[in-house]
């Protein structure tokens, strides 16, 4: 196999590229965990992590992928027997039903075309038919990294309350978490599902549950059995920055310093970074004469742009030959998008220059796998960006 020179361009949409920064902050040796110079780190990551989920609230974090986050909200909140409202918005939603089902838990699952986010008017409908109150949570994916589609949270939580609905509102935000504008408490989500390797720029490895009183009661009520993903368990040594059982230590001390980054740039900076780069990757998409998945405007993700490849072309052998000639690698579609769709990441540590040599390797592998294609997607999405020299200039941190 030829050896490539220079750096790889990970482009796929998670996980992300980790910053020197967070690199050089988790070199460190493990230290004791139940020392208290671990309790320093403990209160640091649990109370700084607030701030990303936009929430007084706690955050539980568990040494797991974001699949363990998932299956916590689920064990915490559920019984055997629930029935839970679900948008199919696409192959990450469908994963997440199917944990919810193993589970016994009934899922009505909203039919979607992968192609939008998840209704707000019709699970408002649905909220109004169920006069019985059988349906126990609402279950929403924020960005379906497999479409390119975000949710609109705030919307689904006005049409929760226009219901009149008691519903759990629960929200993955594995993908979107400090890349696309969330609010925790504002809009009433009761739990917040994410991960590490996204928007937080670490590797993979710890996922969170930010959870509000009315999750926290349900906790308390619900029978559904668990042991490692037992909310109340891990709130007790939180209460005094430990764990109850080994955590990730060094990669909180990554989180640590992820945290301190998005305070640097300012979250609001960091959401109107991702969705320039976003608008420039969309203009280079329509000069390349190639189509987006998503269909809503309003619903376009700031996370990745998932890309229609012509009929009779295989995306995967488009891939392919992108990585080898160009060592940038791309997102696959997934499930029901497999083969048809190509996903570039824009996601965390990702500037103006980053995007631009991406958009390069895009193009050049277009050609080079004999895609059809206009040339000029570079430029145009360069022209993008020019256009809003103001915005590209550093900002003054809000905190």
């Amino acid at each position: 196999m030829a050896t490539q020179q220079g750096r790889h361009f990970l482009q796929i949409p998670g996980p992300s590229p980790v910053p020197d920064r967070i690199l050089r902050a988790m070199d460190m040796p493990v230290i004791d965990h139940r020392s208290a110079e671990f309790a320093r780190l403990g209160h640091e990551v649990l109370e700084g992590s607030k701030a990303v989920f936009k929430t007084t609230q706690p955050v539980i974090i568990f040494p797991a992928s974001g699949t363990g986050a998932w299956e916590a909200a689920i064990v915490n909140t559920l019984s055997p027997g629930d029935t839970v409202l679900m948008a199919e918005t696409g192959h990450f939603a469908t994963l997440w039903r199917n944990i919810a089902t193993r589970w016994g838990v009934n899922v009505e699952f909203l039919p979607g075309d992968w192609r939008r986010g998840a209704d707000p008017a019709a699970i408002e409908a649905r909220l109004v038919e169920d006069r019985a109150h059988k349906i126990t949570a609402v279950m929403v994916v924020h960005n379906e990294t497999s479409t390119g589609s975000t949710s609109r949270i705030a919307e689904i939580r006005q049409a929760i309350d226009n219901a009149g609905h008691p519903a759990l509102f629960m929200v993955d935000t594995i993908s979107s978490l400090a890349s696309v504008d969330y609010r925790h408490d504002e809009w009433q989500v009761d739990v917040t599902v994410s991960g590490s390797q996204k928007g937080l720029m670490l590797p993979p490895g710890i996922s969170f549950n930010a959870v509000s009183e009315k999750a926290l009661a349900a906790s308390k009520t619900n029978t559904m059995p668990r042991s490692y993903w037992d909310w109340q368990e891990m709130l007790k040594p939180n209460a005094g920055g430990f764990f109850p059982y080994t955590p990730a230590t060094n990669l909180l001390y990554g989180l640590k310093e992820a945290v301190a980054m998005l305070r640097e740039e300012g979250l609001d900076n960091v959401f109107a970074r991702h969705k320039r780069l976003a608008a420039a990757t969309r203009k280079a998409v329509e000069a390349w004469g190639l189509e987006v998945l998503c269909q809503n405007p309003a619903e376009y993700s700031p996370v990745l742009t998932a890309v229609l490849m012509p009929p009779s072309h295989d995306a995967d052998h488009y891939r392919k030959v992108t990585l080898e000639k160009f060592n940038i690698s791309l997102g696959s579609g997934l499930g029901k998008v497999a083969g048809k769709v190509f996903r570039i990441g824009h996601l965390g540590e990702c500037n103006e220059l980053t995007l631009i040599g991406a958009l390069s390797g895009v193009e050049m592998g277009l050609a080079a796998a004999g895609v059809p294609h206009r040339s000029g997607g570079v430029q145009a999405a360069m022209a993008a960006l020019e256009g809003n020299v103001e915005a590209n200039a550093p900002k003054v941190a809000v905190t």
